[in-house]
């Protein structure tokens, strides 16, 4: 035992430990009856969960109009009062609610795979929960986790074709003159789109004069994800309402971002770029939460020759003409 100064026994530091499988399982089973006052909790008698840093919940609105809540509380072990990750609580719109454990940083790879599994299963009941999620796991830890939920892909590992052609997928939906939108491979000559001005977001519109196909091949595809959040505080906790867009492109096609133009395939996490906003149908910043590029399978991309402007609305992101 060690010795304090003048003679007084003290007892040896904790050995920091990582959340073990047990433990995680444990946790993932355990609910707290009520989010809104229970903000230190204790089960097992071996466990704490303690509201993290005070919080109050996130209320978050997503492009569908459906409110969400989160809840945030830190995983204690009782014995040495030990961090172990983080208890993540998400209630929809019907009360229904989800568990997850965030693990501390010190679990090993099995534990995160977990996690990673368990978010994704609920991605595939919520839509867009992990965007939702990692919204406020940036905003509360300063480091973002979408990249890693999505186990982003490099596409330089794999088979994809990088070419000359700047263009789309054809799936990608284009902003008619009416205000509609259409698959870029079902636009033809004549059609009226919509083009923006980069400088003063006015929109107006432009005639097509021919889409332009290219031969079916595994081409490279960059995705960007952006997003745009807005915040209010309120006396039950944090109203967040997030818009989000996803671009597909081929990398070298151009953008203009705030810093300048710029291919898609340079364009970096942080960047801003125009999107028009669903609600407001205006045109405004959003931000690049995520990008990822992979080969996209084998498929004809395209694009469209205007007699005008230098901008169309590509799923409600602004894109340069070629």
């Amino acid at each position: 035992m060690a010795m304090a100064q003048g003679g007084a026994a003290t007892a040896p530091a904790e050995t920091p430990r990582a959340l073990s499988a047990e433990e995680y399982a444990k946790a993932k089973a355990f609910k707290v009856k009520d989010l809104d006052n229970d903000t230190y909790v204790k089960f097992e008698n071996t466990y704490v969960l303690d509201r993290y840093e005070m919080r109050k919940p996130y209320f978050i609105t997503g492009d569908d109009g459906l409110k969400k809540r989160i809840d945030l509380y830190k995983l204690i072990a009782k014995d040495g009062m030990q961090e172990l990750g983080t208890m993540i609580y998400y209630t929809n719109e019907k009360g229904t609610l989800y568990t997850a454990v965030l693990p501390g940083f010190r679990a090993d790879a099995a534990i995160w795979g977990k996690y990673f599994e368990d978010i994704h299963a609920i991605d595939k009941e919520e839509k867009n929960f992990v965007l939702k999620l990692s919204y406020v796991l940036s905003k509360e830890f300063g480091f973002q986790l979408y990249k890693a939920a999505n186990q982003g892909k490099n596409l330089k590992a794999e088979s994809g074709t990088y070419s000359n052609n700047i263009c789309f997928p054809g799936t990608q939906q284009v902003t008619m003159a009416d205000g509609a939108t259409r698959a870029l491979k079902d636009i033809r000559p004549g059609d009226q789109v919509v083009t923006v001005d980069p400088g003063s977001h006015r929109a107006t519109t432009v005639r097509v004069k021919a889409l332009v196909a290219h031969e079916a091949k595994n081409y490279a595809i960059t995705s960007l994800l952006v997003v745009a959040g807005r915040e209010q505080a309120t006396a039950n906790g944090t109203e967040v309402h997030i818009s989000s867009r996803v671009l597909q492109a081929t990398p070298n096609h151009p953008m203009m971002t705030a810093s300048g133009k710029k291919r898609v395939g340079d364009i970096n996490e942080g960047e801003q770029i125009i999107c028009q906003d669903e609600n407001t149908h205006t045109y405004q910043t959003f931000t690049v939460f995520n990008k990822m590029e992979a080969a996209g399978g084998v498929q004809p991309v395209y694009n469209i020759v205007a007699d005008g402007g230098s901008t169309f609305m590509m799923n409600g992101v602004m894109v340069l003409q070629k």
